[in-house]
């Protein structure tokens, strides 16, 4: 049984579409059809910032055995222009209590960019702070969660900021271009001598 953790903002939870049309419960879809035993938590909560899933962590971590962490959270510090230090020491220590917990977690951290095309220290800072945190926790990296989504009017809801049904269904397959080869990883059975 693999049990993945996708901790998350509105992104994660759906905004504005029914939970089942969410990238987690796409994911579980994709999983079902490839015969893996398993169970996708979806930690969504509309307008979490990195404090908030620091704060709701410690509940999901209880109970069972996370095999895999789906961490996707940061737009929402940087759209309230929180110091990039406080936001990369909330995702380490949202990291770093998971593995305290769970010592073989695999961690997925999705990327995020600003929608704002500028020479911003402030928006280079935060596109990097992502890729820099995989590094540096050997974990994977999704480049962008919302890579072919933002921006696309016919893949957003009227907001233009958070995707429609067929955006989450492009968010989805962003996430399991990611998760399936930890998925076959984990679940490859060394071959059996033959005597």
């Amino acid at each position: 049984m693999i049990t993945i953790l996708a901790l998350g903002d509105s992104l994660t939870a759906g905004y504005g579409l029914s939970r089942k049309e969410a990238y987690p419960a796409l994911i579980a879809e994709k999983m079902r059809s490839a015969n893996y035993q398993f169970e996708v938590i979806n930690a969504g909560s509309s307008g979490d910032t990195t404090a908030g899933g620091l704060r709701r962590l410690q509940p999901l971590l209880r109970g069972k055995k996370i095999d895999v962490l789906i961490l996707a959270l940061g737009i929402n510090d940087a759209f309230r222009g929180l110091a990039i230090d406080q936001m990369r020491s909330n995702l380490q220590a949202i990291i770093d209590q998971t593995r305290t917990r769970h010592p073989n977690v695999s961690i997925i951290i999705a990327g995020m960019q600003l929608p704002l095309a500028s020479s911003d220290g402030y928006v280079r800072a935060f596109g990097e702070v992502f890729g820099a945190l995989a590094e540096k926790n050997h974990a994977a990296l999704i480049p962008y969660l919302l890579e072919g989504v933002g921006g696309d009017p016919e893949l957003n809801q009227l907001d233009r900021v958070h995707p429609n049904a067929a955006g989450q269904r492009v968010v989805a397959e962003n996430v399991w271009r990611v998760l399936e080869p930890i998925l076959r990883k984990a679940t490859t059975v060394a071959p059996k001598r033959v005597d």
